[in-house]
């Protein structure tokens, strides 16, 4: 079958940085909504028309992947505010009630970048937001999409979600 809107396409695939570093690695297979959300503009642009077996290298800009990075989505909370567990590379969606930034987006992922005795570093940006990437996806296979998946534009996960950021990766700006 044909690469085209909409449908799922089973996907595997290695990232690396411009510099060719590891960032993630999808062995096994993972199937996508192709004509929705679930995939990078550019990924669906190369995949459009392939079939399985299909396989490509890209090169993607920040603005192709996840963004420039916006140093307006960085700030500082006081550590009384986050749990009392917290620590560097965990995750808080939304800022904490109590915060001392009302005006971030409550709608980011925050990660916490650094820690002080008395205050964190929240930072709002995804972990590969100004980076320009290096994508090795393989098409593994291709099938109709379901009415439910049709209906919802998704199969229920995003590439932005699912990526797993190594720790090497993570600060690199």
């Amino acid at each position: 079958m044909q690469i085209e809107k909409p449908c799922v396409v089973s996907l595997t695939w290695q990232l690396s940085d411009a510099q060719g570093q590891a960032i993630d690695e999808l062995a096994e297979p993972v199937e996508f909504f192709f004509g929705g959300a679930d995939l990078l503009p550019k990924v669906e642009e190369a995949l459009a028309g392939q079939a399985e077996g299909y396989a490509c290298h890209l090169h993607l800009e920040p603005e192709h992947a996840f963004g420039e990075y916006d140093s307006a989505l960085v700030c500082f909370e006081q550590r009384a505010v986050l749990p009392a567990d917290v620590e560097v590379g965990m995750q808080f969606e939304g800022l904490p009630e109590g915060s001392a930034t009302p005006d971030m987006p409550q709608d980011a992922l925050y990660t916490v970048t650094e820690m002080y005795p008395d205050h964190v570093v929240l930072d709002g940006n995804h972990p590969l937001a100004g980076l320009a990437l290096r994508l090795h996806v393989t098409v593994r296979d291709v099938r109709e999409a379901t009415a439910a998946e049709i209906e919802a534009g998704s199969v229920g996960g995003s590439v932005l979600d699912l990526i797993d950021v190594l720790p090497a990766a993570r600060g690199v700006h």
